[in-house]
């Protein structure tokens, strides 16, 4: 069976029981989000869209939410979603490569539109959390794609256009490096100064030591004593300048290249802008 190609669907920063706390943080980063969303597995979200993937806050509105993958993971980033166009059969080619991964769920939730609310409707399948350390690692197939791509939510007062990187930290990269070669063949890793790195068509995984995270991020990380987790975005923005001005009353990190929202300040996840 022919391996899927990686291709970056969305990314998820888990906010648990403080949706609305974390949409105020995103939209004063100069995000353009969704209204919320509220999924029939019991979760609500807000997207921030870009050209072919997003970025999704996720959380529940009560305690009692049957979503314990989100009430019982931390806040942050702990979500990286690989697209594909045909769940049932991506799980049959990952269970022939040997990854353990759950069967094709199907979901929905209702969209608010003029004419009035329709179901955008996906199909996910999990690779099981045996397999995975950092957080949650899935696929996602839209049937419902011209519900959640509109142009009025895909442009964003900070410039950002799309996801460049997701950055995480192991202290074993190449365990996790070993397991995208499974999924998507060993041609798509590749290694890199401290770790590993997936191509995930524009968009990299790097995965690499706690050192090297440390060294990128300085103190913009997350006090994170995991052995791997979710450390950070880099965010392709039309312009640092732009960034800047919408990100004025935010603290920064700045370098000639890139301007750094600490973790602290962007609910547990580190994001990087550059242009």
């Amino acid at each position: 069976m022919i391996k899927p190609v990686p291709t970056l669907d969305h990314v998820v920063v888990n906010t648990r029981d403080r949706l609305d706390d974390a949409a105020a943080v995103y939209e004063r980063l100069g995000f353009t989000l969704t209204p919320r969303g509220f999924h029939t597995l019991g979760s609500a979200n807000h997207l921030a869209m870009f050209g072919t993937h997003y970025l999704e806050l996720i959380g529940v509105m009560s305690a009692d939410s049957p979503r314990r993958d989100v009430l019982d993971h931390p806040i942050g980033l702990n979500g990286l979603v690989f697209g594909t166009e045909d769940a049932a059969a991506l799980h049959a080619a990952l269970t022939e490569a040997g990854v353990a991964a759950a069967p094709a769920k199907q979901f929905s939730r209702p969209v608010d539109l003029p004419g009035g609310a329709r179901d955008a409707i996906f199909r996910t399948v999990h690779v099981t959390p045996a397999e995975v350390w950092p957080g949650r690692i899935y696929f996602c197939e839209h049937l419902t794609r011209d519900l959640v791509w509109r142009d009025a939510w895909m442009h964003h007062p900070n410039g950002t256009v799309g996801v460049a990187r997701v950055l995480l930290a192991s202290d074993d990269p190449r365990r996790l490096g070993a397991l995208f070669g499974r999924m998507f063949g060993p041609e798509t890793v590749r290694e890199v100064a401290g770790g590993v790195s997936l191509v995930v068509g524009l968009t990299t995984v790097d995965v690499l030591s706690h050192a090297a995270v440390a060294e990128r991020l300085g103190e913009a990380g997350a006090a994170d004593d995991r052995p791997e987790y979710m450390a950070a975005l880099t965010l392709r923005t039309l312009s640092l300048a732009r960034t800047e001005a919408a990100l004025r009353d935010v603290p920064l990190v700045r370098a000639p290249d890139r301007l750094t929202v600490p973790a602290a300040a962007a609910f547990g996840c580190a994001l990087e802008f550059v242009a």
